[in-house]
């Protein structure tokens, strides 16, 4: 029998703490071939993307969350989601294979239950931008870009609260992601400052990929701008 990628886990819900089935995928079908200049991976096999299967929705509830979500819920915080979410909710399940749109419906109710939640910035930010990889995945420009720009406000309200600190982000890495979403979304005023922020680091940063990065990309805007001086 040939192995499948995908497998169910028993998730147990943050709010109702009630258990559901979510879809992931092993591990050693995941392999990336190269990421893009704002992180997103771009897998080998085109057909088990495992971004799809992030954020947990409880078919019960319906609060989604990642693994990246605390188990805290600050004091009132139950109640809004009781009545922001859940009373809403009609119980369905989104544990099995996924296709994109409901992927992104997973992290649209991801961002909106961590919002009400108070989550951390940063997740905030991670949770915004991938669902802007999964609309460039669609070819949406539009969507993507709205949801570059969410997450590139996240990425700042996170690097002034420095709620990054104590995560797998590092400093650095949130510098380029605001400077590297501001250009993408066409803020080049913005992606010049922070790219400079990054380069300021290159003595005392242990990330050098991501300093050479931030010259490229500095690099390229130069050029335009050159260019468009010319015409």
């Amino acid at each position: 029998m040939e192995l499948s990628p995908y497998y169910q886990k028993d998730i147990e819900c943050l709010h109702c703490k009630k258990k559901f089935k979510t879809t992931k995928i092993r591990s050693k079908f995941v392999k990336v071939e190269s990421n893009e200049t704002d992180f997103q991976p771009i897998y080998q096999n085109k057909d088990v993307n495992p971004l799809l299967y992030n954020v947990f929705v409880c078919e019960h509830c319906g609060f989604s969350f990642t693994d990246d979500f605390t188990k805290y819920f600050a004091p009132g915080v139950k109640e809004i989601i009781q009545e922001g979410v859940a009373s809403k909710w009609i119980p369905h399940s989104l544990g099995n294979e996924r296709t994109i749109d409901e992927g992104i419906m997973a992290y649209k109710l991801g961002i909106h239950c961590g919002s009400l939640k108070k989550e951390k910035f940063i997740n905030l930010a991670g949770l915004a931008l991938r669902t802007a990889w999964l609309y460039r995945l669609q070819n949406k420009e539009e969507q993507e870009k709205r949801f570059m720009e969410i997450a590139r406000d996240r990425y700042v309200d996170s690097y002034s609260n420095e709620d990054y600190s104590g995560t797998q982000m590092s400093e650095i890495r949130v510098l380029y992601l605001i400077a590297e979403l501001s250009r993408r979304i066409g803020d080049m005023e913005f992606a010049t400052r922070y790219f400079s922020k990054v380069i300021e680091k290159q003595n005392t940063s242990i990330e050098p990929k991501i300093i050479e990065m931030a010259k490229e990309r500095w690099q390229e805007i130069r050029e335009s701008k050159e260019k468009e001086a010319l015409h």
